[in-house]
């Protein structure tokens, strides 16, 4: 005989709409408390719920927050991540600019990335709505309305899509796409992702900078890290870093020019772990002697020293000072080390989300 709440599983798929709906919302929070009744007969539930991703919005509200609890178990994570015809169903619904959804189906996505299976998505296409001027290209239609927010999606700010960004560039395919130039737009795709380094939304701001930082360990495309006809990315990681603190004239005036004349009401990112992803990116990019003497040149090591001083966590002040090592190291005497092998690739088990 099958226990109430198995008979309530049953019940998603009811013809009655309604009834769909009411044992919908009634088994959200069991996705958390129970999940192993969503397991039964070789995971025939999880079949029924991807299906239902296509059912009336608010029915689908929680069919998506349902399926989102439940991908943090392994099992399951594999079967929605490896299943091409539910990735394709999702990825068509989120691009929709009336997708009532959209925001919970950035956060499935991101959750769904935590399976080395997503990374197939670079190579998916699809028609992309006359009002997103994208191309065919599903990863640069996510970009696209990454970028646009609500502007696009009245329902959405799509901040969640960073995390999906940042657990896919581990990927060193999918790396080499945000550092390559895009023929629809002619735009590097980590360009646009940039500006948000200093974003209202912590989650929007954590994603991007781990993003930037796991596309940092393609180390070919330092130059155009650096350069300020490419990605240009110096000013967007130090402005996050560096408050309102006052630098000698000299320091100043060789510092880049973003970071000149600061309103005296200028902060830090309030969150340090964003702030050591950012020191880390710096680490990174202090693999090549180009980069390292561009550094210098533009008076970095000042804003590392001011953030190790002010900012009181044991991440950040270790980062800084493996950085400040390497800045003030003397180069005749430098043998070639990779800061690659030195940083972990920012992959937080912590950010698998629950709703």
């Amino acid at each position: 005989m099958p226990t109430e709440l198995e008979e309530l599983v049953g019940l998603v798929v009811d013809p009655n709409p309604q009834v769909r709906l009411l044992a919908a919302e009634h088994l959200v929070p069991y996705s958390i408390s129970q999940p192993s009744i969503f397991k039964a007969e070789g995971l025939k539930p999880i079949q029924n719920l991807k299906l239902l991703i296509k059912d009336h919005p608010n029915t689908a509200e929680h069919i998506i927050t349902i399926l989102i609890n439940l991908s943090v178990d392994h099992e399951i994570l594999e079967n929605l991540a490896s299943d091409d015809k539910f990735i394709s169903e999702v990825l068509r619904q989120i691009i929709i600019p009336t997708e009532p959804n959209a925001n919970l189906l950035s956060m499935l996505l991101a959750n769904l990335a935590k399976s080395d299976s997503l990374k197939s998505i670079l190579q998916k296409k699809q028609n992309p709505p006359d009002e997103l001027k994208s191309d065919g290209l599903v990863i640069n239609q996510l970009v696209d309305i990454f970028v646009k927010e609500a502007a696009y999606n009245k329902h959405a700010d799509f901040d969640h899509l960073s995390y999906l960004f940042a657990d896919l560039t581990k990927h060193a395919e999918l790396r080499y796409h945000f550092v390559s130039r895009q023929e629809y737009d002619g735009i590097i795709p980590i360009t646009k992702l940039k500006v948000f380094t200093e974003h209202k939304s912590n989650v929007r701001r954590k994603g991007v900078a781990s993003t930037i930082k796991n596309v940092a360990f393609d180390v070919p495309s330092h130059p155009l890290f650096i350069s300020e006809d490419d990605i240009d990315i110096l000013p967007y990681i130090l402005l996050p870093i560096t408050g309102n603190e006052e630098y000698d004239i000299e320091e100043t005036m060789a510092m880049l020019p973003d970071l000149q004349l600061l309103p005296p009401d200028k902060q830090r990112d309030s969150d340090p772990n964003i702030i050591q992803t950012h020191v880390e990116t710096l680490l990174l990019l202090s693999t090549t002697r180009e980069a390292r003497d561009h550094m210098r040149k533009v008076s970095v090591y000042p804003v590392i020293r001011e953030t190790h001083a002010r900012v009181q966590d044991e991440g950040v002040q270790d980062a800084c000072e493996r950085l400040v090592q390497v800045l003030m190291r003397d180069e005749a005497d430098e043998k070639p080390v990779s800061r690659v092998e030195e940083i972990e690739e920012d992959d937080d088990d912590d950010e698998i989300l629950e709703v």
